[in-house]
């Protein structure tokens, strides 16, 4: 009975030493995101195009909320042949990097490669790069994501053109309950400065992409009281359950800011209508955790523009993450409950 005793305690010991060696044996490398979405994914016609949209994500077994990544106008999902940008890819990357699988993270490319640009480049401000003519294209992503993981519910990490449109899905879905978090980097959320008449706003020259006043895209953003904004902050900036996190630009922002911002000269401190307007704070919310940044042009190794560069911040990428996994306020006075 003794003998039988302790080969009994002597298998236990060694099974919870191989538990322990197991356990020491250090992660294998972070997955790599791609480039395309998977060959099972449902196909996803552009509205406005009517080309299969592009993408990232993956399959496998789901743990989380996914997240979808939205890029900003005349951006991508990640970089194309004909766009060296596409830094929403990047943040993917840091999440994989810290936890999340491919199957996890998901990227929506809902202005194609930015291939046609070269060759008409107002498509920059047309109707095709507009809210409205995409909120659709998330809407199906969304159910599709959602359908393809089992999943209930979803985060988004958004930057610029992609935090609008984000905000106008929600508002029109009442998404409210199925988006746990919205990051919103650099949104135009109040409008932005690049639609003004004045002559010194050379954004209105066909080849600077053609930003009139009534341009689509500038019927939409021109002013602080567009017809879109006005939808979207007349009553609540910020609706529950979803939790926000802004980031934005202090010093420079060629969207925002009238200052240089890397190689892009200033634009007149004018709305659409003509009239002064400081477009500085467009990207926060009321009710979200709002912060600011400088020197973010380091991190665009093209132009060396905030607005581009605080996207790709590596800064940017980890209090996103802390935001969307652990549900971690950088405003120490925010408050969850209101």
């Amino acid at each position: 009975m003794r003998r039988t005793f302790l080969l009994v305690v002597a298998a236990l010991t060694m099974s919870v030493a191989a538990a322990g060696a197991a356990s020491a044996i250090p992660p294998g490398p972070a997955p790599t995101i791609g480039t395309t979405l998977p060959n099972d994914f449902p196909e996803i016609l552009d509205a406005s195009t009517g080309a299969p949209v592009i993408g990232f994500g993956g399959s496998g077994l789901v743990r989380r909320a996914p997240v979808i990544f939205l890029h900003g106008n005349n951006d991508t999902p990640f970089p194309t042949a004909c766009n060296p940008y596409g830094s929403v890819h990047d943040i993917a990357q840091y999440f994989a990097d810290n936890g999340y699988q491919p199957s996890e993270l998901w990227g929506l490319g809902y202005q194609g490669d930015q291939c046609d640009l070269a060759a008409d480049p107002t498509i920059r401000s047309g109707a095709t790069h507009t809210v409205a003519a995409n909120v659709d294209d998330l809407r199906r992503f969304v159910d599709a994501v959602l359908d393809y993981t089992g999943a209930q519910r979803i985060d988004i990490v958004a930057h610029s053109l992609g935090v609008t449109l984000a905000r106008e899905w929600m508002r029109q879905d009442d998404a409210y309950r199925i988006v746990r978090h919205l990051v919103g980097v650099a949104g135009p959320d109040h409008g932005i400065i690049n639609c003004s008449p004045n002559p010194l706003n050379y954004f209105q020259l066909p080849s600077q992409g053609g930003f009139t006043p009534d341009s689509p895209v500038c019927q939409e953003f021109g002013t602080d009281h567009t017809d879109l904004l006005v939808g979207l902050n007349a009553v609540d900036e910020t609706p529950l359950p979803t939790k926000y996190l802004t980031l934005r630009n202090a010093d420079s922002d060629f969207v925002y800011i009238s200052a240089l911002d890397g190689l892009i000269p200033p634009v007149p401190a004018e709305d659409a209508e003509g009239s002064p307007h400081d477009f500085s704070d467009s990207p926060a919310l009321d009710g979200a955790c709002n912060l600011t940044r400088t020197g973010q042009g380091a991190f665009d190794p093209i132009l060396g523009t905030g607005h581009l560069g605080i996207v790709a911040a590596p800064d940017t990428a980890r209090l996103a993450f802390d935001f969307v996994r652990w549900n971690k306020s950088p405003c120490q006075q925010q408050n969850w409950s209101r």
